[in-house]
């Protein structure tokens, strides 16, 4: 039974269609669909059937999808074993990131693996907090965030390990009568003009506690995703807005002040699909962002 066969069975099963499966893993539709008749023609059962202008597993392909998980979980505990005989961990790690969370905590990993034989693959992302986890179909370790409880969304099945508790702060131009305040409570933004992050984004449940709070809608005069755009928004007088503490360079126009009344911190965490959190190298990757997490 080829490995690689029912790790092929898994990506379609997640991600849902040929197309997907090829742009994933880099190959053409026609490639994809050619092993996958390659893995029928050994296993001698019919792994796919047609669905209207689509595919869907069939009860064995199902089967064997759902097993993948298993075996790949082994294999990798079987490498990290050998990895320990041999000695230091080694290889590559790809790393998925938010990316201010990823500016607090890559510079520090860097400087701590420095003189390893462990490289880092990095991609930065900004989603929906229930988009995290199916990240980790194409990265070892993503570093996700969540408002709402310990992690995100849909980590079902997935190894999980908190790395940092972070306040969001309200950022606001220095010269504003609220800056005046050593704290702010939903009372004091009645009225008030936000730059705000994308509907669905983390950020934005702190508005709405807000605006529960009050009783009233706050406007968002614009949506954005980059923290470094939306500074410069503020430090000219565009709007408040919801910054995360450990990256936000106060000063140069700019002040934050805690919230309080409202939940309004978010936790760091680094998601892992369990066959991944298994290789020796990946588990020191992590053991090391939770160090630095409780530096910050």
């Amino acid at each position: 039974m080829n490995v690689a066969h029912l790790e092929l069975l898994r990506e379609l099963s997640v991600r849902g269609s040929l197309a997907a499966v090829a742009a994933a893993t880099n190959r053409t539709p026609s490639a994809v669909s050619q092993q996958l008749r390659t893995a029928e023609r050994e296993l001698g059962v019919a792994l796919v059937e047609r669905v209207g202008r689509g595919l869907r597993l069939t009860a064995e392909g199902r089967l064997l999808a759902d097993s993948a998980d298993e075996v790949t979980d082994l294999l990798a505990q079987v490498r990290a074993r050998l990895e320990q005989r041999v000695g230091e961990p080694r290889g590559r790690v790809r790393i998925g990131t938010l990316p201010s969370a990823g500016t607090a905590l890559l510079p520090p990993l860097l400087h701590r693996l420095r003189g390893t034989e462990i490289e880092l693959d990095l991609d930065d992302f900004d989603l929906a907090e229930a988009d995290y986890a199916a990240r980790t179909l194409d990265a070892d370790v993503v570093i996700a965030h969540s408002l709402t409880g310990r992690f995100p969304p849909g980590v079902d099945g997935l190894t999980c390990r908190v790395l940092a508790r972070e306040p969001i702060d309200v950022a606001l131009p220095s010269g504003h009568p609220l800056a005046e305040h050593e704290r702010l409570r939903p009372a004091d933004l009645r009225g008030t003009t936000w730059i705000g992050v994308p509907v669905g984004y983390p950020f934005d449940t702190i508005l709405q506690a807000v605006e529960r709070a009050n009783g009233e809608h706050l406007e968002r005069w614009v949506r954005l995703r980059d923290n470094r755009m939306i500074e410069s928004l503020v430090r000219e007088g565009a709007g408040l807005a919801l910054l995360p503490r450990f990256t936000t360079p106060a000063g140069r126009g700019l002040v934050t002040r805690p919230l309080a009344g409202v939940r309004s911190a978010r936790t760091v965490s680094a998601l892992c699909r369990r066959d991944r959190y298994a290789r020796l190298v990946v588990r020191r990757v992590v053991d090391e962002l939770v160090a630095i997490g409780r530096e910050l």
